[in-house]
């Protein structure tokens, strides 16, 4: 039972089971609707190697604690909502793209058909139903493990407890991520340094979401 009676949905990710098959990649295309040459998840190299072969690393939005998306929305439109996600009003968004490079996982793009923001939020449509992300149902591996972090019954909640988890965090700035990799096998050298418009750098400590 969650015992908070509130829902944290997240994601684990254990890299060594993926082999860049990029099945997750084009259900979430599929899914949401997401137009030519953009994507809401990925599927990139770890910059290791393990055996023989290369460790790849699936992501996508990391539905921070903290988000710096939300501080760089001038209008509000990106916020922290229900069940952990952080989430986009489409009739708010303006296509600043303030939020795109505030960002320090690039996991955003601004839509150029519907000039708004986009992004990974879980196919939330597919939760209300009661199903997984399309990413997480394809996963031939399941190298990705989706639930509610709050409810100690879920698997990833059983991950939480029992493996060593990591979350991949900017240098310049903690989002606090939740999407979390299993311990060694986090990609090196990803996060980007997240900006403003004029490509002004936000410091350590810039943002801190108030929620």
């Amino acid at each position: 039972m969650n015992q908070t009676g509130k829902k944290k949905y997240a994601m684990v990710i254990d890299t060594s089971k993926c082999y860049d098959c990029k099945a997750c990649m084009i259900a979430c295309k599929v899914e949401n609707n997401v137009p030519n040459d953009f994507w809401r998840n990925w599927v990139k190299h770890t910059g290791r190697i393990s055996g023989m072969r290369t460790q790849f690393q699936p992501g996508g939005c990391m539905q921070c604690d903290a988000p710096s998306c939300v501080e760089a929305c001038p209008v509000g439109a990106t916020y922290k909502g229900k069940d952990g996600l952080v989430e986009i009003n489409p009739s708010r968004c303006i296509g600043c793209g303030n939020c795109v490079t505030a960002c320090p996982y690039d996991a955003r793009y601004l839509d150029p058909l519907k000039h708004i923001a986009d992004k990974c939020d879980f196919c939330w449509h597919r939760l209300l139903r009661g199903e997984e992300p399309a990413c997480v149902a394809t996963c031939p591996t399941k190298a990705r493990v989706f639930g509610d972090l709050n409810d100690p019954r879920s698997r990833v909640s059983e991950l939480a407890e029992r493996e060593k988890l990591v979350r991949v965090v900017c240098p310049s700035i903690n989002t606090e991520p939740n999407i979390y990799y299993f311990a060694g096998t986090e990609p090196l050298n990803w996060p980007v340094v997240p900006t403003l418009p004029g490509n002004v750098h936000m410091p350590p400590g810039f943002w801190k979401y108030s929620g």
